[in-house]
Parts: C-alpha cells; sequence; structure tokens
C-alpha cells in the first residue's frame, strides 16, 4: 500500500504539522522561559527529526490505511499505542545523539507523548465530526428526519452509516426500543424517546418524515402494530431486511432498507438450527435438489451453501430457472461447487446417470406441480410428474447409496380432495414404505403449508392487483391458509432431515392460520391505499378442488413433539408395501394409456381404501364432495 496518495498525503502533511507543533508546545508548557543550554533541541533539523520518527512509527501501526471520516475506537487505540512507542523511540534516538538529553527534564517527553496525542485524536475525530454532523456545520447536508424502532445493534449501525453516507439523506432524530434499561440514554448521540407504547405520542411530538424499523428479529405482530401506528399518524415506514436477508444481502445496512411487506408482518422469530446435527450429515458431502430453481428448491439451495457442502447438484426441467440459481450461487454468493443438471426427473435413466456420476449423499427432493387448479384440469401430468418422478427419484436414490432422501410435502395431502394432495398423499406414504424396505437410506416426508411470495402463492397475484388499481379476487370470505416464509420453511426441511431414522412425516410449526381475505387487505394498507374504498376486494367463489381450511394433521394421525420446537413428527400406522406398490404400477400404467378419468378414479380409491385410513383419516367425503376430482372427471 502506498502512503503518497493524494488522501494520505493530506493526512501525512496535517499529522506532521501537528507533531512539530506538540514538540515546541511541549517546551513552552514545561519552562517559562527556555534555557540556553536546551536551544538546541528546538533547532528544525530536531523537529525534522522528531516528525520523521513518529511518523513512520505510525505508519507501522496502519494509522494511514482508514479514512480519517470513519474514525473508530479500535483507530483510536491503534493511534495512543503509537504514540507511546513514538515518544519512546524519538527519546532513545535523541539519547543516542546527544548523552546529554539525560538532563532533559522527564516532563517534557510526558507532555509531548500528551499532546501529540490529544492534537491528532482531535483531527481525526473533528474530521468524522463535520462527516457525519448535519446542518450548516456540517459537511453533510440534513436529510429527511426519522424515527428508529430499535436501540440495538442495528439502529446503531444504521445511525452511523445514515451520517456517514450523504446519499442517503437521512438525519436521525430520535430512538423507540421497549428495554426499559435504554430509556432516555443516547446512542451514537441520538436519545432513546420512549417504547413501541409510547410511539403515537412520540410521533407528533417529533413529527419526523420516516420512521424506520431497525430490528431484524422483531415479530411479525410488533411490526404490524408499528405499522399501523404510523399509518395512522400518516407517517411512512421503512424497514430493514429480516435477519437471513441481512445475512444473504451484503453491501451497507442503510442501503438495504425497503417498504415493509407483508411477509414482514406475517414473520415469526427466526429460526433456531442445530447446526452440529445439520452438518452431520450435509457438510462436506455431495448434495442433490430436484426443482432447484424453484421457489423452495432455490432457497434449499441457498441455505445449504452456508452450511459446507462439498457439492451440490442443481437438477431442474425448467431451463430459465436452472440457469438463475445456478448464477447466483457462483456468481453473487461465490460457491462455485455447483454443476446444473438440465433433466426431467421422471427420466429414469437421465436420473440414474446423475447419481451414478456424482454419488450424492443427500437428496432434497423440491421437484413437484403444485397450482391446484391447474392440476384439477391436467390430473395426467399432475401423477407423473409428482407420484411417478418421486417413485423413480426414491428407487435411483435407494439404488445409489444415497443415504438421506427427503420429500418436500405440503400440508393438502392431508384429508386430499384435489388431484395435488392426493399426489403428495401417495408420495408421502412412498416414504414410508421405501424407508421400511431400506437398509441404507432414510427415507422422510416434511409437511407445511403455504410459503409466502412463492410461485405457487396468492400474494404476488395479490401484489400484481394491488399495482393495477384492483379489483383484488379473494376466493371465499372465511377460507384460511397457513403461512411461513420461504427462508424459514428452506431451513427447518434441512433440519428435519437430521432428525429423522427412516420413515417419518414431519410437520412444521405453521403458527395460526390466516384468513386470505385478512391477508388481502393488509397488503392494500400496506400499499398506503385503504381497501373497499381505493381497492375493491371481490370474492370469485371456491375454486375446483380447493378446501376453505387446511389441516396439518390427518384425523387418524398423532403428533408426537422432536428435539426442535418448531417440527412435529406424524406417528401412525405403516401402509401395506406391496399394496401400494401394486396401485403405483397400475397408477402409472393407467397414466401411460392416458386414461385420465381411470387415474382420478383410481386416485380417489386409493386414498379412500381401508389400507389408508390409518395415514389419511376418513376420505370417502373427498370422493363423494361435488367439488372432488372424481364429480369432476
Amino acid at each position: 500500500m502506498s502512503l503518497f496518495t493524494r488522501y494520505r498525503t493530506g493526512q501525512l502533511a496535517v499529522d506532521a504539522l501537528l507533531i512539530a507543533l506538540a514538540w515546541w508546545a511541549a517546551f513552552q508548557l514545561r519552562f517559562e522561559r527556555l534555557p540556553v543550554y536546551y536551544d538546541g533541541y528546538v533547532e528544525p533539523w530536531i523537529f525534522v527529526a522528531v516528525v520523521a520518527v513518529k511518523l513512520v512509527v505510525l505508519a507501522a501501526f496502519g494509522l494511514y490505511s482508514h479514512w480519517w471520516r470513519y474514525v473508530s475506537l479500535r483507530d483510536m487505540w491503534s493511534l495512543f499505542r503509537a504514540t507511546l512507542v513514538g515518544a519512546l523511540v524519538a527519546a532513545v534516538l535523541l539519547l543516542l545523539w546527544d548523552p546529554f538529553v539525560v538532563r532533559l527534564p522527564r516532563g517534557i517527553f510526558l507532555i509531548d507523548g500528551m499532546l501529540v496525542f490529544a492534537l491528532l485524536a482531535g483531527a481525526r475525530v473533528l474530521t468524522r465530526t463535520l462527516f457525519e454532523r448535519p446542518g450548516p456545520w456540517g459537511i453533510v447536508a440534513r436529510g429527511k428526519e426519522v424515527v428508529i424502532v430499535g436501540a440495538g445493534d442495528a439502529g446503531g449501525l444504521i445511525i452511523r452509516e445514515m451520517r456517514r453516507s450523504p446519499r442517503l439523506s437521512y438525519t436521525p432524530v430520535g430512538l423507540v426500543d421497549d428495554d426499559p434499561r435504554k430509556q432516555n440514554l443516547r446512542l451514537d448521540g441520538v436519545r432513546v424517546l420512549g417504547s413501541t407504547a409510547e410511539l403515537p405520542r412520540i410521533l407528533h411530538d417529533v413529527n419526523p418524515d420516516e420512521v424506520i424499523i431497525a430490528s431484524p428479529s422483531a415479530a411479525g405482530a410488533t411490526r404490524q402494530s408499528i405499522v399501523n401506528t404510523c399509518r395512522n399518524a400518516g407517517v411512512p415506514v421503512k424497514t430493514l431486511p429480516t435477519v437471513n436477508e441481512l445475512i444473504t444481502g451484503g453491501g451497507q445496512l442503510a442501503s438495504q432498507l425497503r417498504e415493509v411487506q407483508v411477509e414482514d408482518v406475517l414473520g415469526r422469530a427466526p429460526v433456531d438450527l442445530d447446526l452440529a446435527s445439520i452438518a452431520s450429515y450435509v457438510g462436506d458431502e455431495t448434495i442433490l435438489v430436484t426443482g432447484a430453481g424453484g421457489s423452495i428448491g432455490a432457497e434449499l439451495c441457498r441455505q445449504l451453501v452456508t452450511l459446507g457442502p462439498r457439492r451440490i447438484i442443481l437438477l431442474d426441467h425448467a431451463e430459465n430457472n436452472l440457469f438463475e440459481i445456478d448464477r447466483e450461487l457462483v456468481q453473487e454468493r461465490e460457491f462455485s461447487a455447483v454443476v446444473p443438471v438440465l433433466a426431467d426427473v421422471k427420466n429414469r435413466a437421465k436420473l440414474r446417470q446423475v447419481f451414478e456420476d456424482y454419488r450424492p449423499a443427500v437428496v432434497f427432493h423440491a421437484a413437484a406441480y403444485k397450482h391446484v387448479p391447474l392440476i384439477e384440469a391436467n390430473p395426467l401430468e399432475a401423477v407423473r410428474n409428482n407420484v411417478i418422478a418421486t417413485k423413480v427419484a426414491a428407487e435411483v436414490a435407494q439404488a445409489a447409496g444415497t443415504r438421506v432422501f427427503v420429500l418436500v410435502s405440503t400440508d393438502k395431502a392431508v384429508d386430499a380432495r384435489n388431484v395435488l394432495g392426493q399426489s403428495k398423499a401417495l408420495c408421502e406414504w412412498l416414504m414410508s414404505t421405501s424407508a421400511a424396505r431400506s437398509e441404507n437410506t432414510r427415507f422422510l416426508a416434511v409437511r407445511f403449508g403455504n410459503v409466502l411470495a412463492s410461485s405457487g402463492s396468492v400474494i404476488p397475484l395479490f401484489r400484481r392487483q394491488i399495482a393495477r388499481g384492483g379489483p383484488v379476487t379473494v376466493t371465499h370470505p372465511d377460507m384460511t391458509r397457513y403461512f411461513m416464509t420461504i427462508p424459514e420453511a428452506a431451513q427447518l426441511i434441512i433440519q428435519a432431515g437430521a432428525l429423522g431414522s427412516g420413515g417419518e412425516v414431519f410437520v412444521l410449526d405453521m403458527g395460526e392460520p390466516v384468513k386470505i381475505v385478512d391477508l388481502a387487505r393488509n397488503m392494500i394498507r400496506l400499499s398506503g391505499r385503504e381497501p373497499d374504498a381505493d381497492i375493491a376486494i371481490e370474492f370469485m367463489g371456491v375454486r375446483a378442488g380447493e378446501k376453505l381450511h387446511e389441516s396439518l394433521w390427518a384425523s387418524g394421525e398423532l403428533p408426537e413433539s422432536t428435539s426442535h420446537v418448531k417440527i412435529q413428527q406424524s406417528v401412525g400406522t405403516s401402509i401395506d408395501d406391496g399394496w401400494l406398490t401394486d396401485e403405483l404400477d397400475e397408477l402409472e400404467r393407467l397414466v401411460d394409456l392416458g386414461e385420465t378419468v381411470e387415474v382420478v378414479a383410481r386416485l380417489n380409491t386409493m386414498l379412500a381404501s381401508p389400507k389408508a385410513a390409518s395415514r389419511q383419516g376418513t376420505t370417502a367425503d373427498a370422493a363423494a364432495s361435488p367439488t372432488g376430482p372424481a364429480a369432476r372427471a
């Protein structure tokens, strides 16, 4: 690193002047009138020598490797140590030059050292203050006045970044925090004005231009309350991303500020992962993710790269999706040990070749069709892609010696009333029978509800409708669904893979179900408009195959806790292997023949069979339902 850049040359020049001033001032402070026999110590060449020695020491301590506008407490300690060493070196060199230097009072060196530190530290602090201080006396112009919710580490960081970066155009004027110990304290010069319960009063008194939620781990209900308060006061509100987004986002904290989204107010507390158990089965291993370009598959890949796998095989039939996740992992996340495979998971020969070439130890099977109305209209392809593909993948994985096979399932598999749910229920049963016959491969399924903002979620649809000015279409005023964020779902899927011994169906904690119409109203309000007044909500009626309320547990299942608080295990009677094998073979034959009516009827028969009742509960009502697949066929 060269010291003689334009910026560092300026630093050196200022420090040189201050060091020389400190040396001269030390003699002036020590003596009222300088004795003649000390005149030599204030000659010009002595000044040059002292300045040169101390500048070399400062450079050796790295004091010229940072900009003064970003000076920190750590830099102050480095400056203190450099000042002390510089004073000692200068004293030794003067002693070597003139043994009579011992006649100098010891106070000279003490005063000089203190002055050097005070002047150099003052110059740096003054520089930072000028850059960070808004208004006419500072270099940074005063921007939007903001109140920051959260007086923790994130709040402190965002205050400092706002002051350092003129392009952000923010001026923090107050903090809000619920910790009683922080009330009336100051964080980087900004006072804590009260708790979130006092936010209405604070907004009235301060009248900020904007409120920023700087608490990445805040619960969704807390964020919702803050948003409601700010909206009632007519104050815009922004938020820092969630913990997961911050980890993967990179860049400056303040630059990641964004509008509050429905995912923020519906989100839950961050997931605590047992990294030791996860690392034991994915660390330094080759991992295959089917459907790697989809919402869940891509997030699984993002989460896996942080856990130290040897290699990730990205398998997907959609070229664009596969290209995007491959590019993201390699270029943005700098994980080059990926192998993109453009293939159809139903293609047994191709899949066998992939397993023979790469020998994956762990498989996450996320490839599936999942749009209910589309699947209802195309049941043959749904069965082919969901059921038969899972059967092929499980058989090839077992033959190749894969250790863990994790199926991504859905709550629609519970008491299934549509082709999607029925196909995924069969996949869950297949995991049970495959585990029973396998000695080396642990087969298990992970069941959960809707994920926010996935390709199959209603949220992207609502966003497009709101952007167009409405109307927002909701199927039924009473319809509810379970929701969780994509990162949370992916993390828990990976965690579940470490828990199972084989054959289990793990069910993720989805919290309380959310009414779809409430979700729509919330999204409209978050866009700054009022439902029914600015944007209309229209009820379209329940679509083919849909239920008003989903369930995570079938009537014949018993939940059992696991070692992870957000994961439970379904306990039920095992499916008869021989019966399921025969039924799946017949189902595959009918699909190959293109017998749509027979395939739908076979699904209903299988789900209503007494051999399946222990897993699915009573499903005769699904077969007899006027909206069931048999009726529509």
